[in-house]
């Protein structure tokens, strides 16, 4: 087999699938851009005359071994022994870099199978396409949190027709144009600069828009930073926790934790129970807060469980209703944080900046959400967990939208990634290409640089 052409993962049960596999194949060979592999991931590992089509080198049998033992087990037990076996195989074939996008057709339990290994054995950005009967219906147990494109069959993937026979040419366009772009794409782009992930809610994005700001412009440089916003609606969350395990992030503002108190407590916006892991475990800056941790989401006013109807709600929309936490809520949330920030394999890459003026657009006086005594349990809680460990924790009087409290989130990030503003500063200059010959106006950056500590009151 050539080297010199992207190579694409076709997952199929080749004991239901193989005519429609054989045609996936031709159809994808028939553009002269890529190359495939076939992974066989059915129950029956009978060989069938037909696999002898496909080349030896071009076929991956990580089943064929244990084939009486999955024709013995149930439909979903048979399902979770493939996706075990076959886990580690794709990986292997992904950080090799031998395939370079992957495929199905498939009905439910391929479906399964297939975008398990999908999620968990390729990166996000990797070519990921699976035709699937269950396309038209509720995707999110097949996508997660990852780069999945779904494309419905229409028909069953049961035998070949004139219907099926245009959606699978059209998904063999699809995977080869969305492989070569990868492959192109992989040789051009380079990360420029530090990766810094933000997590970001409807109610904290004027503090998310500062931080762009302050980050993307002088005395820093666009190149400088590559900045990833995750809107933290439960996927979002685990697509940041995601490409923090796969160091595809290099520091963390994590400003916007509403997704714990929605695991606490029911809401329909929760990242899952290892939400904070990640960053903690890899030991990369993290600058934590407690943006929008005075919610839970549920969606319309109807579905708000019964035993929270006669709390303080708020009707964001038609489709979202927030309900307000109280002190003692607070305190769990506080807790969650604590426990998950005392696991840091290194503390001192950590600090938690505590707004005391409000921790969301609708904390604040005259809004309908300001409690400051539910906050102040949230913070005690933080402050008095955290005071045994070398994590150090700030409260700020500014509102969690305010610049002011935006600039502190970057002065800190900046510091515990080892930039101090005076470094910033006389790295820009140089990157302008500024001589030391520039006089005055060298010496008025210099002295702009120099950090100013105010006299005490």
């Amino acid at each position: 087999m050539s080297n010199n052409k992207p190579v694409i993962l076709i997952v199929e049960t080749l004991d239901t699938k193989l005519p429609e596999t054989l045609y996936l194949r031709s159809a994808i060979l028939s553009h002269g851009a890529c190359q495939t592999k076939i992974l066989d991931v059915g129950r029956s590992q009978q060989v069938d005359d037909n696999i002898l089509e496909i080349p030896q080198d071009e076929l991956v049998r990580p089943l064929k071994d244990i084939g009486d033992e999955l024709s013995k087990l149930s439909r979903g037990y048979y399902s979770d022994k493939a996706i075990a076996t076959c886990m580690p195989v794709v990986r292997d074939l992904v950080n090799k870099n031998q395939v370079h996008g992957i495929v199905s057709a498939a009905g439910s339990t391929g479906s399964s199978i297939a975008s398990a290994l999908m999620r968990e054995a390729c990166p996000v950005g990797f070519p990921k396409l699976l035709v699937s009967t269950m396309a038209s219906g509720d995707i999110k147990p097949f996508i997660g949190e990852v780069d999945i494109t779904m494309m419905y069959s229409v028909v069953d993937i049961a035998g070949l027709n004139s219907v099926l026979k245009q959606i699978l040419t059209n998904a063999a366009g699809a995977i080869s144009g969305m492989t070569l772009a990868h492959a192109e794409h992989s040789k051009e782009e380079k990360v420029k600069g530090k990766r810094i992930a933000i997590t970001m809610f409807g109610v904290t994005t004027p503090c998310v828009d500062h931080i762009r700001k302050i980050l993307t412009t002088t005395p820093h440089d666009v190149s400088d930073y590559e900045l990833y916003i995750f809107h933290a609606t439960g996927s979002g969350g685990k697509a940041m926790e995601r490409l923090i395990e796969e160091g595809q992030i290099d520091a963390v503002i994590d400003l916007t934790t509403t997704e714990i108190p929605d695991e606490l407590f029911g809401g329909v916006l929760t990242a899952g129970p290892d939400r904070l892991n990640a960053a903690a475990r890899k030991g990369i800056p993290v600058i934590l807060s407690t943006g929008a941790c005075d919610m839970v989401n549920f969606g319309p006013k109807d579905t708000v469980p019964e035993k929270y109807q006669d709390r303080n709600l708020y009707v964001h929309n038609s489709a979202v209703t927030l309900m307000r936490t109280t002190q003692d809520e607070n305190k769990e949330i506080g807790n969650f944080i604590v426990k998950k920030l005392k696991g840091a394999t290194d503390p001192s890459k950590i600090r938690v900046l505590l707004p005391t003026g409000g921790v969301s657009m609708i904390d604040a006086p005259g809004q309908p959400f300001h409690d400051p005594q539910a906050d102040e349990a949230l913070f005690k809680t933080i402050a008095d967990g955290l005071s045994d460990t070398k994590i150090e924790v700030f409260q700020y009087l500014e509102k969690v939208n305010d610049e002011a409290f935006a600039a502190q989130l970057c002065d800190h990030l900046l510091e515990v990634m080892g930039v101090s503003p005076r470094e910033a500063r006389l790295a820009n200059a140089r990157r302008r290409k500024w001589s030391f010959d520039h006089g005055a106006t060298l010496h008025a950056v210099r002295r702009a640089s120099q950090i100013v500590v105010p006299d005490a009151a």
